[in-house]
């Protein structure tokens, strides 16, 4: 994209709480990993305001609710590396997902950065 974009990848395995039946000390820790990992990878992103999108890699596909639970610790991470909280109206979360290995791919992008990408793929089709 541009220099006021991040893009990382996150080698994680991310699984839904909604439909997993551990102990609450086993998701504890869980949690605390996906957070710690997103947290410090993540660390050099662009600051608010930004479009943070977190795209999970699997061989199965999640229905958009699981998909939501299963980055929760991620976006976590994420916000705490942002310094805000992840209902701060500054920053837009988006959700995806396709088949692969275990991961999450994470782009961070400045409302700047995209509003120049958008005003150069205009530019570039009047032509």
């Amino acid at each position: 994209m541009s220099d006021r974009a991040a893009r990382f990848t996150i080698p994680l395995r991310t699984r839904s709480a909604s439909n997993l039946r551990e102990h609450w000390g086993s998701r504890a820790r869980r949690t605390k990993r996906e957070r710690s990992a997103a947290r410090l990878i993540c660390a050099a992103a662009p600051r608010p305001p930004c479009i943070v999108t977190l795209t999970r890699l699997a061989p199965r596909r999640l229905d958009d609710d699981n998909l939501a639970s299963a980055l929760k610790g991620v976006r976590d991470g994420i916000a705490d590396a942002l310094r805000v909280d992840d209902g701060d109206p500054r920053v837009v979360w988006r959700y995806a997902q396709r088949r692969g290995g275990y991961a999450v791919d994470v782009e961070i992008a400045s409302r700047e950065a995209i509003r120049a990408l958008k005003k150069e793929r205009r530019d570039d089709s009047e032509v």
